[in-house]
């Protein structure tokens, strides 16, 4: 193997392992938090639902990604290699800062970046949709943008609808909310191994199809595989800070609360993964909570300060892995 689609395909799993760790904290934040579940036994719902989500739910969203850059083939490992290295910078700095960052914001910045660094404005697909299926960089921004959107609504509806529906509850239904909160959160995580698991196995098809190893971008079961495991691993190592960040410092949820966030951030992951949407985990699961913090009528519970500084780092992502992604591929140039 050439020694530079191998750098390519290492980072593209490393990029797989750290968005492991920001969807571990997704699954698992509001489980730990309402102490539904142990945090080890939460680790093991999530890694598991991790793993079989991109082996479950076909490869729509590796395709969208893998057409977003539009370079020759003999530009594509270096193109590919700069985006995942900025991307990567990207969302190792956020973990340390304990932030939910958006995994495929940093990806998206980072192959435009390069992509513009390398060809100019035409080396990027800047797509629109196929009918509901994104294409390309334009499609893929509107699902980011609305499925945050989307799921602060579906966690405010979901919250009135279950606290209408259980105002005459005693502490028995307890149980069968925490209960309830286990397979929400399975269901959570396979939603986000299936979406965000794809966007490494993309580039790694994009890397193999300009090298001449596969005919077509169909993604091969051993670059599923190798994404699925890179993600589980990641996901072993929990991302604590960002567990507390979601699960404590944005609302304090219950077990009604975290129910809810988790099912309408599984129902809305799930429907963009089928669609070919690659969305943000972090944004859907973070957009939620708040959603459910509002459908409570508790908005000075809220810590607005705390979704502030997310939404900064959310706006700044895409820009941010542009300039650094373009900046890897000049030194790239430069040594090689």
């Amino acid at each position: 193997m050439d020694a530079g689609l191998g750098l390519a395909i290492a980072l593209a799993l490393g990029f797989a392992f750290t968005n492991g760790i920001h969807d571990a904290a997704n699954s698992i934040a509001t489980l730990v938090a309402t102490r539904a579940a142990r945090p080890g036994v939460a680790l093991v719902i999530a890694t598991v639902g991790i793993f079989l989500g991109p082996l479950l739910l076909g490869s729509a969203v590796a395709t969208t990604i893998a057409s977003i850059a539009e370079v020759g083939r003999s530009e594509t490992v270096e193109v590919t290699t700069a985006a995942l290295l900025a991307a990567l910078s990207w969302n190792t700095l956020m973990w340390s800062r304990g932030l939910p960052s958006s995994s495929t914001h940093a990806l998206v910045g980072g192959l435009v970046g390069a992509a513009i660094a390398a060809g100019g404005v035409d080396a990027v697909n800047w797509g629109g949709f196929d009918g509901w299926r994104p294409v390309g960089v334009v499609g893929t921004l509107v699902a980011l943008a609305l499925s945050p959107v989307v799921g602060a609504a579906a966690g405010y509806a979901l919250i009135r609808a279950g606290r209408r529906a259980l105002r005459r509850a005693t502490r028995r239904f307890e149980r069968p909310l925490r209960e309830g909160q286990w397979f929400a959160s399975g269901l959570l995580a396979v939603g986000q191994g299936a979406n965000d698991a794809q966007k490494s196995i993309g580039v790694i098809v994009a890397v193999l199809f300009a090298d001449g190893s596969i005919s077509s971008l169909q993604a091969p079961f051993l670059a599923t595989l190798g994404a699925a495991l890179a993600m589980a691993g990641g996901t072993l190592l929990g991302g604590w800070a960002i567990v507390r960040t979601i699960g404590h410092r944005i609302y304090e949820l219950r077990p009604l609360d975290a129910l809810t966030s988790q099912s309408s951030s599984a129902s809305v992951i799930l429907a963009a993964t089928f669609a070919g949407a690659p969305i943000s985990g972090t944004h859907v699961v973070a957009s939620s909570v708040v959603g459910v913090g509002a459908g409570r009528r508790r908005w000075r519970k809220i810590r607005w300060a705390v979704v502030r500084e997310i939404g900064v780092a959310w706006l700044t992502t895409i820009p941010a892995t542009a300039l650094l992604a373009a900046a890897a591929l000049g030194l790239w140039r430069l040594v090689t």
